[in-house]
């Protein structure tokens, strides 16, 4: 599943640990004190466990709706994903399960038994109905990208169908998807994720995010009840004792926000029990006693992004030409000290990248191998903006544009309680202050922030922002011609015909080394062209009280809450 980050403003938007990064099972733990096989206290029953988050939630708490972190993380303790992925990062069965022959024609079984919330029985029925949701949408949508694949779903948004072809439920158990071609990474491209048919039973796709089956009273099938919700500040989640992979050990959870420079000491305190943190707090955090630290690799990354043209709900178009200078984007990522500026914000936890994907993914190029390594150097970038004919030529200690205008870049960062975020806004600003580039920065609401981006408002120029890029490597579904996500709105045929070509069967066969290829090559062209500049990649970190057991987390994210305790 891919995601802003923002979060981490929230992930960037952040990772909420992003664990949206999204979903949950058995998995590795990375911290030997975390390490059940090295703990043979059994788990207790009972007990309420709280979790913060450092920034308001926007408050979309369904998978196929929500688009920030902070709202996953609270999805993720009460709706269960029907495909989960391991510490490698392969997709294994969580609810469902599947078979192909041909990676073009996929046949779904459910486990049977799995309820919703309000009692009724999951069914494939559900997720059709979930799919034809987000299809009716179509090119607004943030999953349309996870769902135009399968046959017939264009037809059935073009209103050319009354259904999706390429559906077909045999029962209420099982169900055949066939996809419009045959791909490599269908399984993990589809979107997994059902809407209660009951739930949204007479509310139009359209009214849906905004309805209080999303908003105020969600349901879903994970171990933990949605029981109370104030929106932006805390949800109150209940056991629920009929889940499907046996009772919860906590009776309680409690997902509160707190500012995040309160965060050191409601951990001190215990009144915190588990939470993601800013970077910069890590040494604050790593001194207290009754908290762990728990790290473990990324799969998210930030940038800044240029808007170098519109969506149109179909198709992106490079329209916008204030940014088109390749020379000028270049020279803005030359003149940012990355070194510098990853140390001051990010306490050790970050590492510059030239490339748009996180290390922990097997698809990254090595970043040596990267054309343009783009090494800290002002003299290069104040030559590459002559080049391009950015020049003062009034004389005071600002470039025109090639035309001889003034030019001025507009940039914007998402705010939060969090000060560090205009700090760091601002010392990007001052990168490019040095080098001539007069800027103006501009801090937006983070609940409004993204929703901007995707509407290509015009008073956002240039911005900063983040990707927890999920599970399935491949950059299509963020950086192809087709996707509201590519918000800067980028378009390269080379560049779109490698990351088609890259999940062809008939194009790579099974052969990952061929793929693996084909993304190096793409990344190259990104590297060269940056409608993006890549800042930095970011391992993740978690705090947890040590009365807290059971829990445990790896590059998929966190386990099911349904295996979490807490000492009485």
């Amino acid at each position: 599943m891919k995601k802003p980050l923002l979060w981490f403003a929230v992930l960037v938007m952040s990772m909420s640990a992003f664990l949206a990064a999204c979903s949950g099972g058995e998995k590795s733990n990375t911290d030997d004190k975390k390490d059940n096989a090295a703990d043979d206290s059994k788990p207790q029953d009972g007990g309420t466990m709280t979790y913060a988050l450092d920034t308001e939630f926007k408050g979309l708490l369904n998978w196929n709706f929500y688009d920030t972190d902070g709202d996953d993380d609270i999805i993720q303790l009460f709706d269960d994903p029907l495909i989960d992925y391991d510490e490698n990062l392969k997709a294994v069965p969580n609810i469902a399960s599947w078979e192909t022959d041909d990676n073009q024609n996929y046949t779904f079984t459910f486990e049977k038994g799995v309820k919703w919330h309000n009692g009724e029985e999951l069914t494939v029925h559900d997720w059709v109905f979930a799919l034809e949701t987000i299809a009716s949408i179509g090119g607004e949508h943030q999953r349309w990208s996870n769902v135009n694949t399968i046959e017939g779903a264009k037809e059935f948004n073009e209103g050319k169908a009354d259904a999706i072809s390429g559906l077909e439920a045999v029962d209420d158990y099982t169900i055949k998807i066939k996809f419009d071609k045959a791909r490599v990474n269908n399984l993990e491209n589809v979107w997994a994720y059902p809407l209660s048919r009951k739930e949204f039973e007479g509310v139009a796709p359209k009214d849906m995010a905004a309805s209080e089956q999303v908003r105020s009273k969600p349901v879903g099938t994970g171990p933990f009840k949605v029981s109370k919700v104030i929106p932006g500040e805390s949800v109150e989640l209940v056991r629920n004792e009929e889940y499907w992979k046996g009772k919860p050990h906590l009776k309680k959870i409690i997902v509160k926000v707190i500012d995040s420079s309160l965060t050191t000491g409601e951990l001190k305190n215990g009144t915190v029990d588990m939470t993601p943190f800013h970077p910069t707090v890590l040494p604050e955090v790593e001194a207290l006693n009754n908290v762990e630290v728990i790290r473990y690799p990324g799969l998210s990354y930030y940038y800044v992004g240029f808007k170098l043209g519109t969506y149109d709900g179909k198709k992106v178009n490079m329209n916008i030409k204030k940014y088109q200078n390749t020379k000028l984007r270049q020279a803005m990522l030359y003149a940012i000290n990355r070194e510098e500026w990853v140390a001051a914000f990010f306490s050790g936890l970050g590492k510059p990248v030239n490339r748009p994907l996180p290390t922990a993914h097997w698809i990254a190029a090595d970043n040596g191998d990267m054309p343009v390594q783009y090494e800290f150097d002002v003299e290069k970038a104040k030559a590459l903006l002559d080049e391009a004919g950015y020049k003062d030529t009034d004389a005071d200690g600002f470039r025109e544009d090639p035309n001889g205008k003034e030019f001025v870049v507009k940039f914007s960062h998402y705010a939060t309680g969090n000060p560090t975020f205009e700090a760091r806004a601002k010392a990007l600003t001052q990168y490019w202050e040095e080098i001539g580039l007069k800027t103006k920065l501009q801090m937006v609401d983070v609940n409004l922030y993204y929703d901007q981006l995707e509407k290509d408002d015009p008073s956002l120029e240039v911005f900063f922002g983040g990707w927890g890029t999920g599970t399935d490597p491949d950059p299509l579904p963020l950086w192809g011609d087709d996707t509201v996500w590519n918000y800067p709105r980028w378009v390269n045929e080379e560049a779109q015909e490698l990351l088609e070509d890259a999940v062809d069967i008939s194009v790579v066969g099974t052969d990952t080394e061929k793929r693996k290829q084909l993304y190096a090559d793409w990344q190259k062209i990104f590297n060269e062209e940056v409608p993006a500049l890549p800042i930095l990649e970011l391992d993740e970190v978690m705090a947890v009280n040590e009365r807290v057991e059971g829990v445990i987390f790896d590059v998929s994210g966190p386990n099911s809450a349904h295996e979490w305790w807490v000492k009485q």
